[in-house]
């Protein structure tokens, strides 16, 4: 069967040409359009119910919210844990199910018991929802509204939040790929009226009654149509309060004929802002920021570059004087990743093909077994696009190119070796019969057990495939990616490289420059050989005399190699280096919103002022507007933005040392902790197992008191 496939593409040139443009066509296409990211997405299946109750304490919430919602969704199929966290105001379940179960039936599932989980909820204790359709890779866009000098004290924090809601939200809308956009900092604006106890007393007018004045006063209506002159006019009453003045305008109740107005019993009707839960500062100042949210599974680098084109344009539409600026743009981590991975990959192949062309002695002879990396690159894209798997750090740094050319150098080699042999027959002139004729004998001959040996290297990796959870989504990519390299070098040493042997390793006449050249390089190839073997025959004849020691001198290293690698230390994979410091500030238990900005304020401007590294400092604190992360008052998390190009490093000459420097200059700040992550990392860790640093206590009882 090996045979006859290389019988045929040596004496179908053209066919095999066709195919090997069409894999280059596809392989460039497939290489443009597939999903790429950083690193694997390995957050587990899960769905996050959230209720918001903002007045109740957490012992109500647990007992009256996260417990209902927990026991409904205990039996739920495909349910491997639940956890939750319960906070003031807060109740956040998550449910984690089976990953076979995909993306929407779970959602499915769970919506089926919020419906009935409802009516098990208190009146006015809040209405159980369901989070976004993300993941720990889907915070790809942060970004703050930021005043430009000149500007820094026109607007406020409400006005801030309030351009945030109803202009850059609400543009940022229908985006492919994009499934909420986050806001937090800043005051929601809302419309507050200070009643006066003793003038409601006076009038008899009880509270109860100002909220259903209110209510039924701030309304449209309609009154279907009425048909005029042919003319069908339709009717609508207009009763939505669009102003101050129009609520303190509104009847409360009517006493012999004389209104009795909301002015005429509050003392204040004015602007007032919504309890809040969170905030968010910038550089020692408060400010008002938004998070955009990947839809799961889309592509990363698309979607921030239809996002950044949509911030281009909502840009046109803020007022005068503020600008978005991002913070924490994925598409920076991305692009660096890749960068490395193509810097990498584009220096081991020329390597390789140093090493080829030197060693075969063959200037075309390495050419033609180097074309192999790119075409089977090409076919790997290819394949992955077709099934799914995305191109990152893991999947693309895990390719071998000295396994990939494997199967090729063994056929160029072949080939080499046999018109040498034929030249040393007599033969002086190959015609083109000849050459086909040498490639098959030579591909034929080697073929069959280069083609077992690739198919080993197959089998090696197939266990890899059946991996489950998050070594599976961690190692799986890596596993597919080099299985469809090493299957596509397969198949072209098969036929490409039999085919583009026979044509192009025709010997050159050495009365050409290039033959002469090729003469010294092939000269120069058997004199480096030889000096390799007269090196390596002695060891081997040595070792063949001293079978039992060579034998006992293996055993000993692989023993000591066994007890080494007891002693060692383990991680699961090495971290990536984001580029990034995400860092959390701890402040005594039951800290209050305003105490935590202010030192957080603090922290942030001891930062920028001596390290100048780094480009801008950004904290979250308590939840966001959607609180998929419920965070309490008491501590930060904090995102140290840096310079990436360490050459203009001034205070430390890496990340752990200017992490040491950063601790050691906020160590004089009493009642603080600090701990140091990266902002992917630490989303992940949070949203694998509920918590974000490594080691994790849980302790149960029943008595809280104990």
């Amino acid at each position: 069967m090996i045979n006859k496939i290389i019988a045929f593409s040596i004496k179908n040139k053209f066919i095999v040409s066709l195919f090997v443009f069409a894999l280059i066509g596809a392989g460039i296409h497939a290489m443009m359009t597939i999903n790429l990211g950083s690193v694997p997405d390995i957050t587990n299946n899960q769905v996050q119910v959230i209720t918001v109750s903002q007045n109740l304490a957490t012992e109500d919430i647990e007992q009256f919210v996260t417990y209902p919602v927990e026991l409904a969704m205990a039996n739920l199929p495909g349910v491997e844990e639940i956890r939750s966290v319960s906070r003031f105001g807060l109740s956040v379940v998550t449910i984690v199910f089976k990953d076979n179960m995909g993306t929407y039936l779970p959602r499915q599932v769970v919506q089926e018991k919020l419906n009935e989980v409802k009516n098990d909820i208190p009146e006015n204790f809040g209405e159980p929802f369901m989070g976004p359709i993300t993941t720990g890779l889907g915070e790809i866009y942060q970004y703050t509204i930021k005043p430009k000098t000149g500007y820094d004290t026109v607007y406020s924090p409400m006005e801030l939040r309030t351009i945030q809601d109803w202009i850059i939200k609400r543009q940022m809308a229908l985006i492919p790929g994009v499934v909420e956009v986050n806001s937090f900092g800043g005051n929601i604006k809302q419309y507050e009226i200070a009643l006066d106890p003793e003038r409601l007393n006076a009038m008899n007018i009880s509270i109860s009654e100002v909220f259903e004045a209110l209510e039924n006063n701030n309304i449209n209506t309609g009154g279907a149509y009425i048909e005029k002159n042919h003319m069908a006019s339709f009717i609508r009453g207009e009763g939505l309060a669009r102003s101050l003045e129009d609520i303190r305008n509104i009847v409360v109740e009517n006493v012999d004929g004389i209104p009795i107005l909301i002015r005429d019993i509050a003392s204040e009707v004015y602007f007032g802002s919504q309890m809040r839960y969170g905030a968010f500062t910038q550089e020692g100042r408060e400010a008002v920021g938004g998070m955009v949210l990947m839809l799961k599974g889309e592509n990363p680098n698309s979607v921030i570059k239809a996002v950044k084109e949509r911030i281009a344009e909502v840009q046109k539409s803020l007022p005068e004087g503020l600008e978005i600026q991002p913070f924490l743009d994925r598409s920076e981590l991305i692009q660096r990743t890749t960068s490395t991975v193509a810097k990498n990959l584009i220096e081991g192949s020329l390597i390789v093909i140093f090493v080829l062309v030197l060693l075969l002695g063959s200037l075309r002879g390495g050419l033609v077994t180097a074309t192999v990396i790119p075409l089977s690159l090409l076919f790997a894209f290819i394949l992955m696009k077709l099934t799914g798997v995305w191109a990152n750090l893991m999947s693309l740094g895990a390719i071998d190119f000295g396994i990939i050319v494997d199967g090729a150098v063994i056929v160029v080699e072949g080939t080499v070796f046999e018109i040498h042999k034929r030249i040393k027959e007599g033969r002086t002139k190959f015609s083109q019969t000849e050459m086909d004729e040498a490639t098959y004998v030579a591909s034929s001959r080697v073929m069959n057990s280069a083609f077992f040996g690739q198919l080993i290297i197959l089998i090696v990796f197939t266990p890899i495939l059946f991996l489950t959870g998050i070594e599976g989504k961690m190692f799986q990519p890596m596993a597919y990616t080099f299985g469809f390299a090493v299957l596509g070098a397969t198949i072209l040493s098969l036929t490409y490289v039999p085919m583009i042997s026979s044509i192009t390793m025709k010997p050159a006449p050495t009365s050409s420059w290039f033959g002469r050249e090729e003469h010294r390089l092939e000269k120069f190839s058997e004199k480096l050989m030889k000096g390799i073997s007269r090196l390596y025959d002695p060891v081997l004849q040595l070792s063949l005399k001293h079978k039992l020691s060579v034998l006992f001198v293996a055993i000993l290293i692989f023993g000591s190699a066994i007890f080494s690698f007891s002693r060692m230390g383990g991680e699961f994979i090495p971290n990536l280096d984001e580029g990034d410091i995400a860092m959390q500030a701890f402040l005594r238990p039951g800290s209050s919103l305003s105490e935590t900005i202010k030192r957080e304020t603090e922290i942030e401007n001891i930062i920028m002022e001596n390290f100048p590294e780094v480009k801008t400092t950004a904290a979250r604190i308590g939840v966001a507007d959607i609180p998929t992360d419920p965070m309490g008052f008491d501590f930060t998390d904090s995102f140290i933005i840096l310079e990436k190009d360490k050459s203009k490093w001034v205070s430390a000459s890496s990340k752990e040392e200017l992490i040491e420097k950063i601790r050691e200059k906020l160590a004089h700040l009493p009642g603080l902790n600090f701990s140091f992550s990266q902002p992917v990392e630490l989303r992940f860790n949070e949203l694998l197992t509920g918590v974000r640093e490594d080691v994790a206590v849980k302790i149960y009882g029943e008595d809280l008191d104990v």
